[in-house]
């Protein structure tokens, strides 16, 4: 353990020197202008990126972790609420599924941790985080603190074990679908909608006028599929009959009983969750928690379509969208 401790510090070191060396030669050395500072300032920069490049090359040859562990937090959803770079968010859904896949592909890795701290989201990136779970080539557990509802007991459900405080709120399997009705606020300000669609149901939902009767029972039909969808995968994952499942209608339960209703398996902080996965894989267990690989250029890329995303989508808000007037919601 020592002797890998000491490899680790030794390639840091190496990495940081040959940055900063190669920095300094790029942006001090050559530039005969009155550019130093900012020379300074970018020699910081690349040591900085090649300490962390060294570190990954570090912990490759010197691994000191058997197990992966990911954390998916707040609501659940492609962009993981990023549309304005200043407001809150968690980890978009792809960044999640792409750490599962690095930590299913890295030899090092035995096992998966999936913290959950989320009362749900969206529908398909919720199963494709849940599928990415599945798909990991190893025992996969999870633990919850304050709450594990809707989209985030959906990626639990594929989990081999759950592990949830006496005071988690947990469960709420069930779908949610809304719309606005502004049909009436339309008529007092003079709106008027004006129809030009091909296809029946293309604006269903649309919140200018009232929603017809056929119209409410093909959305509740979508609700009502998207509710089949969940059930099955709970009763799966979590080896209980779909009429246990439908039985809970939706609510959430604390720990305790939500231990006793089968829709977790042992009440626990995440250190008897990590304890349990080490003796699975009968390992002395070392965690590393897995981030999205993401360059520099990526993630000012990143930024950069988050402010064009920000302002189309205020563009947007004023036309209105008709494709995307009823939300659909774990």
């Amino acid at each position: 353990m020592k002797a890998a401790a000491l490899g680790r510090g030794v390639i840091a070191i190496v990495g940081v020197l040959v940055a900063a060396a190669a920095a300094y030669v790029l942006f001090i050395a050559v530039p005969t202008t009155g550019v130093e500072l900012v020379g300074v300032l970018l020699v910081i920069a690349t040591a900085m990126a090649g300490l962390r490049m060294a570190g990954g090359i570090a912990d490759r040859v010197f691994p000191t972790y058997n197990i992966a562990e990911v954390a998916i937090e707040g609501p659940i959803s492609r962009d993981g609420g990023r549309r304005f770079p200043s407001g809150p968010g968690t980890t978009p859904t792809d960044d999640v599924v792409e750490q599962i896949e690095s930590a299913n592909e890295d030899s090092n890795v035995g096992g998966l941790l999936v913290k959950l701290n989320t009362p749900g989201g969206e529908v398909v990136p919720s199963d494709d985080i849940r599928r990415a779970v599945v798909e990991f080539d190893g025992p996969a557990l999870a633990y919850t603190t304050d709450v594990c509802g809707s989209g985030g007991y959906w990626i639990a459900s594929g989990c081999d074990e759950l592990f949830a405080r006496e005071a988690s709120l947990v469960g709420s399997i069930g779908v949610i679908g809304s719309r606005v009705n502004a049909a009436e606020l339309a008529d007092r300000v003079g709106l008027e909608y004006e129809r030009f669609a091909a296809g029946a149901y293309k604006d269903a939902g649309v919140p200018l006028r009232e929603m017809e009767d056929d119209e409410r029972v093909y959305l509740q039909g979508l609700i009502d599929d998207f509710y089949g969808q969940f059930v099955e995968r709970v009763a799966e994952g979590r080896e209980l009959s779909e009429e246990e499942v439908r039985a809970t209608e939706a609510r959430v339960y604390l720990g305790e009983e939500a231990l006793e209703l089968g829709l977790v398996d042992a009440i626990g902080t995440r250190e008897d969750a990590e304890q349990r996965l080490a003796e699975l894989l009968e390992i002395e267990p070392a965690v590393r928690e897995f981030e999205p690989d993401r360059g520099m250029l990526d993630r000012v890329g990143g930024a950069s379509r988050a402010v064009a995303y920000a302002f189309g989508a205020g563009v947007a808000s004023v036309f209105g969208d008709a494709d995307r007037e009823i939300e659909i919601r774990l």
